[in-house]
């Protein structure tokens, strides 16, 4: 079956790794690559063959046109982006030894938080089978709320998925904890990192939270663990996933790709549009396998860089060599 249309809602952010400098010791290059969660995701489901749509604002300075680029060249509709006055976000990555990115942001007043409800309002969403929203966008002001009332919304005709995607130099944790049981109350999916539970519930064991996060709605919760795999939870039902083995050249956008993987695999076995009544474990671990594949791939290259469907068969294919 072809998967339907799948609406993310979310920000584009300039992700600039630190480079040393050639031309002076004591300078530092930046290279800038398009990222964002909500984008990155977006641009994964297009890649996979899932017709994606993305509500974003975007800026029309040097970063905003990167961002409309790649969106666009990686199949992205922008039919109802917005055309923002407010200048990009930008945030500053320095890895790790092990690929783990930490991030400085660029935010204030930037065009991703910007929302307004008559901009929402118009878009049509008759098509889509799935609306999928997460991170910053949720719970930067004025906007937040705003993104709110459009899940609600877009609730009575579409499965919901949300990714807190936590971002504590930038908002604090407890802003997120106060708005996840409403979040909760309007998700069908729910799909986080192992970083981002320790955030919202420190000290609280993965299948703990997969029971509170139940009693407050939500039916499917996927905690991604990295090298770990992920724990799936369906309605209290419970399986491991484990990942997949790769050269890890950074781990930015893994999660992302995973979200896109998962959604694009439910899409695809026609079990997105409505409140997940018809699905059961087994579809749950294939959509989780399929999500850790695509994860693995954006894993081995540089920067947010998801596979095309057709380098993830390749790979299927020859065993990951």
């Amino acid at each position: 079956m072809s998967p339907r249309q799948i609406t993310v809602l979310g920000e584009c952010v300039a992700d600039a790794f630190t480079e040393p400098a050639a031309s002076a010791p004591n300078e530092l290059a930046l290279r800038v690559l398009p990222g964002g969660g909500p984008a990155n995701t977006a641009v994964a489901l297009a890649r996979l063959g899932t017709p994606a749509r993305f509500l974003a604002r975007l800026s029309d300075d040097v970063f905003g046109r990167l961002f409309r680029a790649r969106l666009e060249a990686s199949g992205v509709d922008l039919a109802y982006a917005v055309a923002a006055t407010e200048p990009s976000t930008l945030a500053v990555a320095e890895l790790d030894a092990t690929g783990q990115a930490a991030f400085s942001f660029h935010a204030q007043n930037t065009a991703d938080w910007q929302w307004t409800p008559a901009e929402l309002a118009r878009v049509d969403l008759s098509e889509t089978t799935c609306v999928h929203t997460g991170s910053l966008a949720l719970v930067r002001e004025p906007g937040g709320a705003v993104v709110e009332e459009f899940l609600a919304a877009a609730a009575e005709r579409a499965t919901i998925s949300v990714d807190p995607n936590v971002r504590p130099l930038l908002v604090r944790p407890e802003v997120y904890r106060a708005r996840l049981t409403h979040w909760c109350a309007l998700a069908d999916i729910l799909r986080l990192s192992e970083d981002d539970l320790e955030l919202l519930l420190p000290g609280t064991a993965p299948e703990e939270a997969c029971d509170i996060w139940h009693t407050e709605g939500v039916r499917l919760v996927v905690i991604t663990l990295g090298a770990g795999g992920a724990l799936a939870s369906l309605d209290g039902e419970r399986l491991r996933v484990p990942a997949v083995a790769t050269r890890v050249v950074d781990t930015v956008g893994a999660g992302d790709s995973f979200t896109a993987g998962l959604l694009h695999h439910l899409g695809t076995g026609g079990l997105l549009g409505g409140r997940l009544t018809g699905l059961g474990l087994d579809e749950v671990a294939e959509a989780c396998r399929f999500g850790a594949g695509v994860a693995a791939l954006t894993c081995s290259v540089a920067g947010p860089n998801p596979p095309w469907l057709n380098e993830l068969t390749q790979h299927t294919a020859t065993g990951g060599a």
